[in-house]
């Protein structure tokens, strides 16, 4: 009986309206899975806890970031404007490096936040350390990439109870241009460097759980001196 009822559902409908039909269907599941450019300027952000300033950094026009002292939590980003992302992939070029006269514990910390909350309550966060990728002391190495997730899990948890399940080495400098990649899938979320075909960082329980959705923010950490480029935004779902 459905097979009868299918043929004769598109014997009724002219073929000019089934094709119409399929070709917008087509070009809205096309334009559904494209990546889109983030144009980046200060009018476009909304800052927590940092500075913004438009700047030409090697060779790119690029966002700027800088955190004062008067800091008082990891919520330290430029959050995007109009952006609701669930699963997809986020792309950009970031470049960290610590302030002028900042103190030995500076790493020039950056990175890419993501399903930020519309209260900021909540956020997924991978990172890098730049001065970490060519320490010579090797434990340094190993923690040049770092996922977080808060409320609830920051680094020195992570590192306390579960050593070096969210953090990895990767090859990087400060004051350089690194590509970052991320691709989330419901709980999972993965954090590539440069190109890389595999990923540095593989996370399996993004401690949000996979129904968490929102904004994608620029972040940086303390004492840091960030930049921001070519940032892309892929929906897939």
């Amino acid at each position: 009986m459905k097979i009868i009822a299918l043929k004769y559902l598109l014997k009724s409908v002219p073929m000019r309206k089934v094709l119409l039909i399929t070709l917008g269907m087509s070009a809205f599941l096309f334009a559904s899975s494209q990546a889109q450019n983030i144009s980046l300027a200060p009018d476009n952000v909304i800052p927590y806890q940092v500075t913004v300033a438009q700047s030409d950094y090697k060779g790119k026009n690029a966002l700027a970031l800088q955190m004062p002292k008067t800091a008082i939590n990891e919520k330290t980003f430029a959050l995007l404007k109009n952006i609701d992302f669930h699963n997809g992939i986020i792309e950009a070029t970031i470049s960290g490096q610590p302030q002028m006269n900042a103190g030995g514990g500076a790493r020039g910390f950056v990175g890419i936040a993501f399903r930020v909350s519309k209260d900021t309550s909540k956020m997924e966060l991978f990172y890098i350390r730049p001065t970490n990728g060519r320490a010579n002391d090797q434990v340094r190495r190993n923690h040049s990439t770092q996922y977080v997730s808060l409320p609830g899990y920051p680094w020195e948890r992570s590192r306390a109870e579960t050593p070096e399940k969210y953090e990895a080495y990767a090859d990087m400098m400060p004051a350089e241009w690194i590509r970052v990649k991320i691709e989330v899938k419901d709980e999972t979320a993965k954090f590539y460097i440069n190109g890389a075909e595999q990923p540095t960082l593989i996370v399996n329980d993004l401690k949000q759980g996979k129904n968490l959705r929102g904004s994608v923010g620029l972040w940086i950490g303390p004492e840091t001196l960030g930049y921001f480029t070519d940032v892309s935004i892929k929906k897939l779902d």
